[in-house]
């Protein structure tokens, strides 16, 4: 699979604290798939942390991480949500929350120390994390003869991340395929079956 067919994201929520000169951090790494569950998980959180100091965040989606957003939650501007971005794009991560809460403890940071503490507490759940591959698939399904069947699916199985088979006149495949990998499966699957066999992209 190649690194254009999937990116990176985390398999389950996770937590972790440190404390900074009283002042306790407490950062959440939650998997999202979409801006609204995004903000719906972020909500969720400061409403756990009700009366902490500030709830501040951080979120990436998609390939690329090319959809983010983030937050200082009244922080110094620039302290907090772009150094908990800044943690979610050095692991290489989409699809994902980090929200970082802070229980004031009565000594004040300055900027630098703000932005370290932030950026570290983002670290180190990530660190934590499971990470999982999403991958970037179409939908297809395949036309076959049943004498063809078995050759098709041998073919499949290097590509497909799941399939279902529907058996009529002709046997209908439905796939989910890597996107890239369309043209390529398909002109293996019309020279094994000579012909008989074809794709059509949903």
């Amino acid at each position: 699979m190649q690194d254009n067919d999937l990116y990176y994201s985390i398999e389950t929520e996770q937590s972790y604290e440190i404390k900074v000169k009283g002042s306790k951090f407490i950062a959440t790494a939650i998997p999202v798939s979409n801006k609204e569950e995004a903000l719906k998980e972020k909500k969720r959180i400061a409403e756990k942390y009700f009366d902490a100091s500030h709830n501040t965040y951080a979120y990436r989606i998609g390939f690329n991480g090319l959809e983010f957003r983030y937050s200082d939650d009244g922080e110094p501007n620039g302290t907090a949500g772009k150094p908990i971005l800044f943690a979610i794009q050095k692991h290489n991560l989409s699809d994902i929350l980090v929200v970082v809460t802070r229980y004031f403890g009565g000594v004040k940071l300055g900027v630098g120390g703000l932005s370290r503490a932030y950026y570290e507490s983002a670290n180190n759940v990530l660190l934590q994390c499971k990470k999982k591959k999403v991958f970037l698939t179409i939908e297809i399904i395949i036309f076959t003869l049943y004498e063809d069947l078995a050759n098709i699916k041998r073919i499949l199985s290097e590509y497909a991340i799941l399939f279902s088979e529907n058996y009529r006149d002709i046997v209908e495949i439905n796939a989910s395929i890597p996107q890239t990998k369309v043209e390529e499966l398909e002109k293996k699957i019309i020279d094994i079956s000579r012909g008989r066999a074809g794709i059509k992209v949903i």
